[in-house]
């Protein structure tokens, strides 16, 4: 590796909870950002400014405290990373009532049936914006000549144009991270890369989950466990 090389690392926080962090089955304050990140890095440069964590932020709800706890890790998960030398880039969450009609997808939904019960509403809060913080700090740093090699730790797939324009208009680098990691009790939701990154980017680099439980602090914490998505609340 060239040491001289200069690294931006981006992570979209969101998309590293549901591809990572949740098939682990840990909480993301029992992970290590930034041994992860030094490991993507190998010993380059990372630019001022330029070791980003994106995330939607927590907010509390008078008399919920539920959302009390969500947003105490929350807290605790940003001051670890701004400690080790990351900047948070918040976005917004947005209150979504989604609404699941009872039939067939459902388990045991003839017994729900006979109980009168026709659909259900269901709350779920909504990042908004990531995707375009991080297609913006891409691009502005690429045009303000900030780094030499952008490392992206995302699978979401609007941010393509912006790499394509970083690579082709201003011939930087992009490396693309992705993972692979099973579900063995719901093979559908396994994680996978994003195949359309492999043809975008310089580089793809794929982690499976024998690689990223390296990086757990407390292993006891996979044992039953199942970490806690603030989004899906």
């Amino acid at each position: 590796m060239d040491n001289k090389e200069r690294i931006s690392i981006l992570i979209d926080g969101g998309n590293f909870y549901h591809l990572v962090i949740k098939k682990l089955g840990i909480k993301e304050n029992d992970f290590d950002f930034d041994a992860f990140a030094n490991l993507l890095v190998d010993g380059r440069n990372v630019s001022e400014n330029c070791k980003r964590f994106y995330k939607g932020s927590v907010r509390e709800r008078e008399g919920d405290f539920h959302s009390k706890q969500l947003m105490s890790e929350q807290t605790k998960l940003f001051t670890t990373l701004s400690k080790g030398g990351w900047e948070i880039k918040h976005s917004k969450l947005r209150r979504r009532i989604e609404e699941l009609v009872i039939d067939s997808r459902v388990i045991e939904y003839k017994k729900l049936k006979k109980l009168g019960i026709e659909k259900i509403q269901t709350e779920r809060m909504r990042e908004k914006g990531i995707d375009v913080k991080i297609a913006t700090d891409l691009l502005v740093g690429a045009f303000d000549d900030k780094y030499d090699t952008a490392i992206v730790v995302s699978s979401d797939s609007d941010l393509v144009p912006a790499i394509d324009w970083v690579r082709n208009r201003m011939k930087k680098k992009v490396e693309y991270i992705g993972f692979s990691i099973s579900n063995p009790t719901e093979p559908e939701k396994s994680t996978k890369p994003l195949m359309m990154m492999f043809s975008k980017t310089d580089v793809q680099r794929v982690f499976s989950d024998i690689d990223m439980r390296k990086f757990i602090k407390s292993p006891e914490n996979t044992l039953f466990t199942q970490g806690e998505d603030p989004l899906s609340k």
